[in-house]
């Protein structure tokens, strides 16, 4: 039986994917106590990997929408953290979101903004978290939006 979660993402027309496996020498998360430190997730969906440069190649929406992904990513970590209950999962207490960005663009926070909608949207308030939103010169991969997050879980 589906949790409240699962059916709000069900309701949404949202299916989670697997969570997927570290790409290089990491962990894809860290459970400290009921805290989990979930690693950097790159913006993954069913065409492959969204690139590209905001403010240069492309613009806010297309870098929301890639931020959404991010946050797919994010709760499929969590689901596999939590061992398929995402019901378990309390808060989302911080999210940091890079963005690749051209030198003079400073909307980085509407970019990061694809992320929390989607999370609040899921969640309610227990989906809004703490944030940081900052341009980096390049991401791995060419990607357009890196996300971690850290949860509290039961």
């Amino acid at each position: 039986m589906a949790g409240q979660v699962e059916a709000k993402l069900a309701e949404l027309g949202v299916e989670l994917p697997d969570a997927l496996a570290p790409a290089a020498n990491y962990v894809p998360y860290v459970q400290v106590g009921s805290i989990l430190y979930v690693s950097g997730q790159l913006p993954l969906g069913p065409d492959g990997l969204t690139v590209g440069k905001l403010g240069a190649d492309m613009e806010v929406p297309a870098g929301a929408a890639a931020a959404k992904l991010c946050a797919i990513q994010l709760l499929a970590q969590v689901k596999k953290a939590c061992g398929g209950d995402l019901d378990r999962l309390k808060q989302i207490v911080k999210l940091t979101a890079f963005v690749n960005s051209a030198p003079d663009f400073g909307e980085q926070h509407l970019v990061a903004n694809g992320a929390t909608d989607f999370l609040v949207e899921v969640l309610g308030d227990a989906g809004r978290p703490s944030r940081s939103a900052m341009g980096a010169g390049a991401l791995p991969l060419g990607v357009a939006v890196e996300i971690e997050g850290i949860f509290e879980i039961e």
